[in-house]
């Protein structure tokens, strides 16, 4: 039924040269012992699983224990007919492509499998290449369809859109975006690094309605040689190595925004080029004749001044020019503190649900903590700072204080008795004290020396010093709120 010149042919979906499915599974449903043997045999070769049955019934109990990505199905077979495999092609929880198998096939038989939802069709005796380049095709469609589901919740997963922050600065950039957002005209952003430009010009392309991609690359990443053909894209044999033509992320962002973070770092043999583009709106690849019409929207982005890059001459007046048609800059995070109060939750929770662990509750006074740090790296930084707490437990408030040294841990208490409010305690917190408090003290003294020793051992956070000695917060404010009132009293 099939040529045995051609089984040597299942080399062809050798993972080397081919794709390579280990991640999918496969059935091979055929009447005939030698054609399930030589199929198994080339399968086995690039998926992850390969199995076999002689008749649909035994498929069907194989299908209902195992999910199979693809099906290669006889269409006569004895008992249930291929074509009649229902099941097969109706269970959208467990749907496969199948391509069909058949030595007395007509017209009418090939429609119908098509219309049943075959991928594809082969007629006995086959060519076993051709079988597995239908395979490949098949495959290879599923692969596409996997990374792209991958890529859309990897998206989702890192990208936002949604500047958060209720600060005026906050509000004024969120105005800047919707106004500038339905112009065609280039747009600048500058601010330091970890600011969230991106996440600017992510807002503006939304905001445009454009219907294309927005395309990101950042021109201080890419060799300078490299970046026009990264930009304009290259024909075949335009240079050493280049055997394949390939198009530039200017068309591949056409009809969309391609966004240029660190444009400052832009070669300036590449900024004469970009500013013709912007300028006639059309891009030359790199060895070709023809130049092609783009209609792509141009964000920029840098952390530098780049009107001080110009008076130094680093940078071309002329293109500056072109770039800042509409310009936004982008406030340090140490301007706009007010924000921290929709960031914090915010990161706390995105980083909790992807390291898998339960969400942090932050007190008092790690906000605190944070709103008198000065934030020199930003919203990165804050992201970074929270998931490294998470990770280590440790609260905000903590962050940023050095570590004890041992000796310290250890050395005796030093408590001073005294009757007035003000009572002297060391800071450091010894568990294995061999002498108690002085015989003298009453225990209320007792009592708000070992909380304020507590509390200083936390570093001022009274959340965690309640947590150590059992009660609840409020208890802790009741107290200090006495101490401070019979200080008052006293004075």
């Amino acid at each position: 039924m099939y040529s045995s010149s051609t089984v040597s042919s299942a080399n062809q979906l050798n993972p080397a040269n081919q794709f390579d499915f280990q991640a999918f599974s496969a059935l091979i449903v055929d009447d005939e012992e030698g054609i399930q043997l030589m199929l198994k045999k080339a399968l086995k070769k690039v998926f992850g699983r390969v199995m076999s049955a002689g008749s649909v019934e035994e498929a069907e109990e194989l299908r209902k224990q195992h999910h199979f990505d693809l099906i290669i199905l006889d269409i006569n077979l004895p008992g249930k007919k291929g074509i009649e495999w229902e099941e097969a092609f109706n269970d959208p929880d467990k749907p496969a492509d199948i391509i069909f198998m058949t030595g007395f096939a007509d017209l009418e038989t090939a429609i119908t499998a098509l219309q049943l939802g075959a991928s594809d069709f082969i007629l006995k005796p086959f060519n076993l290449s051709l079988l597995l380049q239908s395979v490949s095709k098949c495959m290879g469609k599923r692969v596409a369809e996997r990374n792209e589901f991958a890529l859309k919740h990897d998206m989702q997963r890192h990208i936002t859109t949604q500047i958060l922050g209720k600060s005026q600065k906050t509000m004024q950039l969120r105005q800047f975006i919707q106004q500038f957002a339905p112009s065609r005209a280039s747009v600048l952003i500058e601010g330091e690094s970890g600011t969230g430009k991106e996440l600017v010009a992510r807002g503006v392309h939304e905001a445009s309605g454009r219907s294309g991609p927005f395309v990101p690359i950042n021109c201080g990443a890419i060799a300078p040689e490299l970046l026009e053909s990264e930009l304009f894209g290259h024909v075949s044999g335009a240079f050493t190595g280049a055997k394949k033509g390939r198009e530039g992320l200017f068309r591949i962002a056409n009809g969309g925004t391609l966004f240029l973070d660190e444009i400052g770092e832009m070669p300036l043999s590449m900024q004469s080029a970009l500013l013709r583009v912007l300028e006639q709106r059309t891009i030359r690849p790199v060895g070709a004749e023809k130049e092609i019409l783009v209609d792509v929207r141009v964000v920029a982005a840098t952390n530098r001044n780049l009107q001080h890059e110009v008076d130094e001459g680093r940078f071309r007046r002329d293109l500056y020019y072109r770039l800042n048609v509409l310009k936004i800059d982008v406030p340090p995070l140490r301007e706009r503190k007010a924000d921290l109060t929709e960031l914090v939750p915010f990161f706390t929770r995105k980083m909790a649900t992807e390291l898998g662990v339960a969400e942090p509750k932050w007190a008092h006074e790690d906000m605190v903590a944070l709103e008198q740090h000065d934030w020199p790296g930003n919203v990165r930084e804050l992201k970074n700072m929270i998931e490294r707490c998470i990770l280590l437990g440790t609260p905000p408030a903590t962050f940023w204080t050095p570590t004890i040294p041992q000796q310290v841990l250890t050395a005796p208490i030093d408590v001073t008795p005294s009757h007035a409010v003000e009572t002297q305690v060391n800071p450091i917190l010894n568990d294995d004290l061999d002498k108690g408090y002085p015989n003298h003290w009453t225990l209320k003294e007792v009592e708000k020396a070992h909380i304020l020793q507590l509390v200083d051992h936390h570093c001022g956070n009274k959340s965690a010093a309640s947590r150590d000695l059992g009660v609840a917060r409020k208890t802790l404010e009741r107290k200090f709120k006495e101490w401070d009132s019979e200080s008052a009293n006293e004075q």
